[in-house]
């Protein structure tokens, strides 16, 4: 069972690129919620890692990747590097398409070197995704703002609901 998906401050910056850009790749380390993230937006999704398919998808991706591209826009791609072809195959779609928020693309490791051709200058934009912060997982209510304590124009007095332990977990874990 999903949990109930909280609002991100990501979820505007992915809009904005896909407005922008034929394809997004989000990047950021494993756990921070990039899968779940693009879920949200994407209209058709293939997931690389699905044990029943990762087989067949990785040979369709040497004999024919764009079948692997086909289905609802944007469609997401998740953990696209287990087949680095789908990096050309995706700019070149971009390219042949003509328009942007066709793909999103995750994944937490990088391909290999020269494992894609083209670097997706002008066509895929990056996005970095880092972890919640404590104000969108809803464990803060936003009464003290990082941004306000540099700027020295807050007091930084406020109070935590949450216990010792409860900041702990929430320190410790990923999402």
């Amino acid at each position: 069972m999903k949990h109930k998906y909280l609002s991100r401050i990501a979820d505007k910056v992915l809009y904005e690129a896909l407005d922008a850009s034929g394809a997004v790749l989000i990047e950021g380390p494993k756990w921070c919620g990039k899968t779940r993230t693009a879920e949200e937006i994407a209209i058709s999704s293939l997931y690389m890692q699905n044990p029943d398919h990762t087989a067949s998808y990785l040979k369709a991706a040497e004999v024919k990747p764009s079948l692997l591209l086909k289905g609802n826009a944007p469609r997401l791609i998740d953990e696209w590097q287990m087949a680095p072809v789908l990096w050309d195959a995706v700019r070149f779609e971009v390219d042949r398409r003509g328009e942007n928020g066709q793909f999103i693309l995750t994944g937490s490791a990088v391909p290999k070197d020269n494992a894609v051709s083209h670097t997706g200058t002008g066509r895929i934009s990056r996005m970095l995704m880092r972890p919640m912060s404590l104000f969108e997982s809803l464990e803060s209510n936003g009464s003290v703002s990082l941004k306000n304590l540099f700027d020295g124009t807050a007091d930084g007095e406020s109070f935590s609901k949450l216990t010792v332990e409860g900041l702990a977990i929430a320190l410790a874990r990923g999402g």
